[in-house]
């Protein structure tokens, strides 16, 4: 037989499947929602390893005190016992009354790390202790204490598969506190969405060339190469954000961006312009001018199948294009 046929007839592969069927049904029916209260109806209580062991020990302690007839061993046993008792309700309402908001996640680009922002509220007098948030299915917690009637922040982060926009995964949060031999854990499924934008080409070539506005009389092509805009000797009074810094750092020439033949030309971002690239280099590459353009103040427009973005400026217009090459 071989190794496949013997790998596929395992029956640890079909427990597997069950599970992951039977914990994805399970988080469909958890309600999505960007702040979630904590009550006794959505926290979950079970002894820990070291819970366990206690009540092991515990058992051999009262058959010990039986069998000897052991008063001490009577006091010791049930003084464990009350003490195990307290802290399963100690750390049941440390978790219980917490209110837990997850701050709007703000965009990024592909291969970079998003990190969500959790606010931790606690209503009551007393301070709660210990209390860790992470991903269901992830391993790095983030820890914090929450004070009386005061909020904690942590973080935790998590790295989108690619571009696009992507539900927050499902997130738990849990405390142990004050002994250890109980675990208090609730599991929160958020609502909100991370846009991931396209990674920027690293070494883009130049922005292209501008094409003639309606009535301009400007040759289309008129620019091959180089920037976008032209430009002129610097003049008295010129904006510092007309000035090509880039050529001052290499030449030390002091040159300014000429505005009219600015007005005379477009600048288009052309997805069918991006080069002979697949469809995700091509956007990488769009990414790359996008930032370009915006980072020397132009004004751009955008061209995608099937989407057309006008020519326009600023931190409005450069989130736009963003947001459509995300979601191309």
């Amino acid at each position: 037989m071989s190794a496949t046929a013997t790998l596929d007839s395992s029956p640890t592969l079909p427990r597997r499947a069950w599970r992951a069927r039977l914990r994805a049904w399970w988080q469909s029916r958890l309600p999505l929602t960007d702040t979630l209260l904590l009550t006794q109806r959505n926290v979950y209580i079970l002894p820990t390893r070291a819970g366990w062991m206690l009540a092991a020990t515990l058992g051999v302690l009262l058959v010990a005190a039986i069998n000897y007839q052991l008063n001490l061993g009577y006091l010791l046993t049930f003084l464990l016992a009350g003490s195990a008792a307290a802290s399963m309700v100690i750390c049941h309402n440390t978790l219980r009354g917490l209110t837990l908001q997850l701050l709007p996640p703000q965009p990024l680009f592909a291969g970079a790390l998003a990190v969500l922002d959790i606010k931790l509220t606690n209503a009551r007098r007393a301070p709660r202790h210990a209390i860790g948030v992470a991903l269901l299915e992830g391993a790095h917690w983030s820890w914090a204490d929450v004070p009386a009637q005061g909020q904690a922040a942590v973080q935790v982060s998590f790295q989108p598969a690619r571009r696009g926009l992507h539900r927050v995964p499902v997130l738990t949060a849990e405390t142990r506190f004050p002994l250890g031999n109980f675990r208090v854990w609730t599991v929160w499924r958020p609502a909100a969405r991370v846009l991931v934008y396209p990674a920027p080409e690293p070494q883009a070539p130049p922005l292209p060339p501008g094409e003639p506005r309606a009535g301009s009389g400007v040759a289309a092509g008129a620019r091959a190469s180089g920037e976008f805009d032209g430009v002129r000797a610097y003049q008295r009074g010129d904006p510092t954000r007309l000035i090509v810094w880039k050529k001052f750092a290499k030449s030390e020439e002091l040159v300014s961006r000429d505005t009219q033949q600015l007005q005379r030309q477009a600048l288009w971002l052309d997805h069918a312009r991006a080069g002979a690239l697949d469809a995700e280099a091509r956007l990488s590459r769009l990414t790359a001018w996008v930032l370009a353009a915006d980072a020397q103040h132009l004004d751009y427009g955008l061209r995608l199948p099937g989407v057309e973005i006008p020519p326009a400026g600023g931190a409005a217009q450069r989130l736009r294009c963003l947001e459509a090459l995300a979601k191309a």
